[in-house]
């Protein structure tokens, strides 16, 4: 029997979670103000385009105020097999618009039998950032990602930044966000600029050394930003996104790049 209910018919993946009663900011929204403090974030995300993709990554620590509360948070998630979220911000939020995220896109898939546009990936977390504004003004639930998708049909990257209220910008070259990305988008561009070459022309290899580089130098200048340490085997979180999807770099492979990259050249 055919389905005539137009939320089925049209894949509304938001409109079925309102009709079910689902809302992401009741649990926050009697908070006292003076809790936003307690509530630890995300800091330093980058990605920046390369010669095969984009290059997404993060340091790994969260903050509570001037607190370290964790030293191993997963700042790149991945949304379906070719787009990934990098998130800067309170991790409890934004975990849950990646999860409501990879479901609309499956959802969609299954319904429309056919996978959502590159457009209406884009527009979906700009409409789940303008839902969660209330918890962004009150200081408890505010993300500032980034985006990046590869587009098969097109048969080529695309990279998106997001301010807080859910305005998307398209980013040609490079981009840095949280609290440690003052430190190094004057990096990026004399990088893009003056380095040994254009950051969209550098292979993997490069690419992966210069993100190394970036959050150490984040790191040196904001408490918040976490170094590596090979030591503990802590290492920034790395991942690309190419015409074969998205991929993260493993702690081994990690450990090798980052001997190198921390080598004068």
């Amino acid at each position: 029997m055919k389905n005539s209910d137009p939320i089925h018919s049209s894949g509304d993946f938001f409109e079925l979670l309102k009709r079910s009663g689902y809302n992401s900011q009741s649990a926050i929204s009697a908070l006292p103000e003076n809790k936003a403090l307690e509530i630890p974030q995300g800091t330093t995300v980058l990605a920046f385009h390369y010669k095969d993709g984009i290059i997404v990554a993060g340091d790994r620590r969260a903050t509570a105020g001037n607190a370290i509360m964790y030293e191993r948070c997963d700042k790149v998630i991945p949304i379906d097999d070719y787009s990934l979220m990098a998130i800067a911000g309170v991790p409890a939020t934004a975990f849950e618009m990646a999860r409501i995220l990879s479901h609309n896109f499956e959802y969609y898939r299954r319904s429309q039998l056919r996978n959502m546009s590159t457009e209406g990936k884009v527009r979906a977390l700009s409409r789940l950032l303008k839902d969660n504004v209330a918890m962004a003004m009150q200081g408890v639930g505010a993300v500032s990602p980034l985006f990046a998708i590869y587009d098969i049909q097109q048969g080529k990257p695309f990279l998106y930044f997001y301010d807080m209220l859910g305005a998307e910008f398209q980013i040609l070259t490079h981009v840095a966000t949280g609290s440690g990305s003052p430190m190094i988008r004057g990096v990026m561009e004399h990088e893009n600029l003056w380095g040994s070459c254009p950051l969209e022309e550098r292979s993997q290899e490069q690419a992966m050394s210069l993100a190394i580089r970036l959050l150490q130098t984040a790191a040196q200048f904001d408490s918040a930003t976490g170094q590596a340490r090979p030591e503990d085997k802590l290492y920034p979180i790395i991942a690309k996104i190419t015409k074969d999807g998205y991929q993260f770099i493993s702690d081994d492979e990690m450990e090798d790049i980052y001997k190198a990259s921390m080598k004068r050249n």
